[in-house]
């Protein structure tokens, strides 16, 4: 691999430069908005189960509150890293601002492999990062939401400890929660229904009927798995699938709902009998209409994208493609939808169970999906004139919006003092 191992920050700022640039933003909004605004690193002991101690990194990192409080999502992972954190914060920010909602970005995390800990220990762990957080976090402040390695209980231990601390139950200090808790309808599914509604305008805008469509999903968790299904159930063939284990092909389609019981039975969708194996990379140069990337970043280069035969790309994941990468799949006609559009529908539906918990007033799934739909069709729009206006590519009109919205927030309200 060579330059598309850049620093994530580093290809973070690289795409913030283009469009700033088109923009003609003013050198003074570029270095402000180029670097977080906010960055807390804690190092903190937990309790294992055979009562020794161990002492683990976390990060918070908010972007920029220039059009509200911040918001994303926290991840555990073994190899994650302060610049992993301060790019995905900065994607939040350009990814609410495209979506019109009155949030700035923020990550945070823990370098931790949460499948080498009991749950007892998870749990601790995140009750100790929660209160070390919970000079950051708050409704007003910084609302977190789940991401790599966690889930609707890590967000409920969290709302827990936040609440013991205050002495009352702050049910709207993360979103992604169980429905039992002041959790929304459709937020399981919401970041796979967001790239499937833009999924579909595309798809109308580029002339290509979704229910012919041959489409490859790389990755197989919550977004990757969704989408498969959703996309199975328009009539779509899902030709190949892959987790981290490895993927399956079967060119004549793929049954989608016993994939996904033969990965809850075995833990990999290798082995499924159905279907040939094929290596991750292997997938994301199947010859197919449509390419979902939905699991970690930067795995489509200048190395392999030449070798990309997909039409049109969906980026459920973030950050999945490199900015040297763009400008090869442009050049080869493929029609991309940036992750900062595609993949926005966890943080709008994420944003409607913010609001809710605020309210304490409940919309059905329905009204959710509905809201959900409106937005995403209205952000396609949006970014799809930019394109067309400028001749550039859809993730270049993305940034262009987003940056464009933050850039005026922070001229309107000024600098303090």
């Amino acid at each position: 691999m060579l330059a598309e191992t850049l620093n994530p920050l580093a290809i973070a700022q690289e795409q913030f430069d283009i469009a700033a640039e088109m923009l003609h933003l003013p050198q003074q909004l570029r270095g402000h908005l180029r670097v977080p605004q906010r960055e807390l690193c804690v190092h903190f002991p937990v309790k294992m189960d055979d009562g020794s101690t161990r002492v683990y990194t976390g990060f918070r990192v908010q972007h920029n509150l220039s059009r509200g409080p911040t918001k994303g999502g926290i991840r555990y992972h073994p190899d994650l890293s302060i610049d992993d954190i301060r790019a995905l914060a900065m994607l939040m920010t350009w990814k609410c601002a495209v979506s019109g909602l009155p949030y700035g970005g923020a990550k945070g995390g823990v370098v931790v492999d949460p499948k080498t800990l009991s749950e007892s220990e998870v749990e601790r762990l995140t009750r100790r990062y929660a209160s070390e957080m919970s000079l950051v976090i708050g409704p007003e402040k910084d609302i977190p939401a789940p991401d790599v390695n966690t889930n609707p209980q890590i967000m409920a231990w969290i709302m827990d400890t936040v609440s013991m601390h205050k002495g009352y139950t702050v049910p709207a200090v993360v979103t992604g929660k169980p429905l039992n808790i002041g959790g929304s309808e459709g937020r399981s599914d919401a970041t796979a229904r967001g790239a499937v509604y833009v999924l579909s305008e595309a798809a109308r805008h580029l002339s290509m009927d979704l229910s012919r469509a041959r489409v490859s999903v790389q990755g197989f968790g919550n977004a990757g798995a969704n989408t498969a299904q959703m996309l199975a159930d328009f009539g779509a063939t899902v030709v190949a699938v892959s987790d981290s284990r490895g993927g399956v092909y079967n060119p004549g389609g793929l049954d989608i709902g016993a994939l996904q019981n033969h990965k809850r039975r075995t833990g990999a969708v290798a082995g499924f009998m159905e279907a040939d194996h094929i290596s991750n990379a292997e997938l994301l140069e199947i010859d197919c209409d449509i390419l979902v990337p939905a699991a970690l970043g930067y795995q489509i280069t200048e190395g392999n994208a030449p070798r990309v035969r997909a039409r049109l790309i969906a980026e459920a994941a973030n950050a999945p493609i490199t900015p040297a990468a763009d400008r090869i799949l442009y050049d080869q006609g493929c029609f991309v939808l940036p992750d900062v559009l595609a993949g926005a529908g966890g943080i709008t539906v994420s944003y409607f169970e913010w609001v809710q918990g605020l309210q304490e007033f409940f919309w059905t799934e329905r009204e959710v999906h509905a809201q959900l739909e409106r937005v995403m069709v209205i952000a396609f729009q949006n970014v799809l004139r930019m394109a067309q206006k400028h001749r550039v590519h859809m993730r270049t009109a993305a940034y262009m919006i987003g940056v464009q919205q933050v850039a005026d927030a922070v001229t309107t309200r000024g600098i303090y003092p």
